[in-house]
């Protein structure tokens, strides 16, 4: 079970009794007091207690006897005058001293303010620099995340780039070989585009080349052939209607050549188009040019010739 707190008055008791166990005949001193008497011992010589408490009553117990040892020490044999004069120094001194101690307190005092207002002034800069530094520590935290990311993005992008770089070549590679094949098919196109005037010119020749020879079977066989003369003239008519309709589609023939050649670097993906529609001009040609003749032809054969040659 703890022991219970010692009153101040057993503490006074105590503390007198290790004085008188000391043996000290003369008024203790406060060194001689803190020699014989300490809160180690007093709380010793207790069995315990606060070591605050007993200090702040040993001080108080303290100032008591030392003060009483010094009114006992008083000269008597110094006069009253004297000692009145002494006196007066003596607390003039005190109160000097007295007055200096209230000024240093103050100073303290000040001192210490100052100190708590330096203390707090260091705290709140401290919190202040703290924050900065958790805030610090945040924005590098979040520019770390951001830099992985973007170093995760150029990654990425890099790897695509070197993917684009590799389309880009097999595109340049894939253009070139289109660029090689438009080439050949517009070499293609121009030797077939030559190859259909030349034919063209050739069947153009060959008929006119029968019309003339027409014409002068019809002048040669118009004394003969009084009887017909309107057959004749019926059969010139039609001729000269279908050289006219033959210059018209040549015409037309060399108006569309003309458009082709025009157009064709810029219908390079079409050239298939062109070639079937090259074909069936062609065929249309052929079809509207009549055989060649080789040998003239009597007069009725002639004249089947000439029919053919009316008909559209």
């Amino acid at each position: 079970m703890p022991r219970l707190a010692a009153t101040p008055d057993q503490i006074r008791a105590t503390v007198l009794a290790m004085l008188t166990e000391a043996g000290d005949a003369a008024p203790p001193t406060a060194a001689r007091f803190r020699r014989v008497v300490s809160v180690r011992k007093l709380r010793d010589r207790l069995g315990g207690g606060d070591p605050a408490t007993l200090s702040r009553t040993l001080n108080a117990i303290e100032a008591e006897v030392v003060r009483a040892g010094l009114a006992d020490l008083a000269l008597p044999e110094i006069p009253v005058e004297i000692a009145d004069q002494m006196r007066a120094l003596w607390q003039a001194a005190i109160a000097v001293q007295l007055d200096e101690v209230v000024r240093l307190k103050r100073e303290a005092q000040a001192a210490v303010e100052a100190s708590e207002a330096a203390r707090t002034e260091a705290e709140l800069r401290v919190e202040l620099l703290r924050q900065e530094l958790t805030e610090t520590r945040q924005a590098l935290a979040t520019r770390d995340t951001a830099l992985a990311e973007a170093r995760a993005a150029l990654a990425t992008m890099t790897a695509r780039a070197e993917q684009l770089a590799s389309r880009v070549g097999q595109l340049d590679a894939a253009l070139v070989a289109a660029q090689e094949r438009a080439t050949t098919g517009e070499r293609a196109h121009a030797e077939a585009v030559a190859t259909i005037q030349a034919r063209y010119e050739a069947l153009s020749k060959q008929l006119l080349q029968e019309t003339a020879h027409q014409r002068d079977a019809v002048h040669a066989e118009r004394a003969q052939l009084a009887a017909q003369l309107k057959f004749a003239e019926r059969r010139i008519a039609a001729l000269e209607q279908e050289r006219a309709r033959l210059d018209a589609d040549l015409a037309s023939e060399r108006a569309a050549r003309q458009s082709a050649a025009g157009e064709a670097s810029a219908l390079k993906a079409v050239t298939a188009s062109q070639r079937a529609q090259l074909d069936e001009l062609l065929r249309a040609t052929l079809a509207v040019a009549p055989p060649p003749t080789k040998a003239r032809a009597p007069w009725s054969t002639g004249k089947a010739t000439a029919k053919r040659s009316a008909q559209p």
